[in-house]
């Protein structure tokens, strides 16, 4: 690609990714170096550890690695498949590690922090503050519930159960919620 006069840091997401699958150093680097901030943002916001976070991003690489040639740009752009990733592996971490279920009391203090410290701003990528501020800008039980299921890895059973509601109200809660916010980033990218 280079010698057609494309930098790798110019080149579309698809070209780095079929790039994974040959093997060329080159464009593994390329690769990892647009997404690492992304991949680590969504990990360490999952995780609330960066040690973690760390883990979480190299073993988002190495299945992005191989499992690059079942990508498909009709699902989505490579980003979002990426970022899919990192916030399975860092759900599936959260889940072995947890001892105990998440206090729901504790998701409203979660939920009410508007200021973010330096070092998270600059740790976490504009796709995390996004995917932040469609989350707040959701009605407070939809957000509880989104939260719950969707960072604790909490099922709707668990949901309703912890938010003392019908399992049909915590899954159209987790439902609508996932709606709006995919509707909210979906209508801030087309700006």
């Amino acid at each position: 690609m280079r010698r057609m006069g494309l930098s790798h840091g110019r080149m579309p997401d698809e070209a780095l990714l079929t790039g994974l699958t040959t093997g060329d150093p080159e464009l593994a680097v390329a690769f990892v170096r647009r997404f690492q901030r992304t991949v680590f943002g969504v990990a360490l916001a999952v995780l609330g550890d960066p040690q973690l976070a760390e883990d979480v991003a190299q073993q988002t690489f190495e299945r992005a690695w191989r499992h690059a040639q079942v990508y498909d740009s009709r699902r989505g752009s490579v980003r979002a498949w990426l970022t899919a990733i990192a916030h399975n592996l860092a759900i599936d971490t959260v889940r072995a590690r947890r001892a105990s279920p998440a206090d729901p009391e504790d998701l409203d203090e979660l939920l009410g922090i508007v200021t973010e410290t330096p070092e998270r701003r600059a740790l976490a990528d504009d796709s995390a503050e996004r995917v932040r501020r469609a989350v707040a800008a959701l009605p407070r039980e939809q957000a509880r519930a989104l939260v719950m299921a969707g960072i604790y890895g909490m099922t709707a059973r668990e949901v309703a159960d912890a938010e003392d509601v019908p399992l049909g109200t915590a899954k159209t809660r987790i439902r609508t919620g996932t709606l709006k916010i995919r509707a909210l980033l979906e209508a801030e990218e087309k700006r």
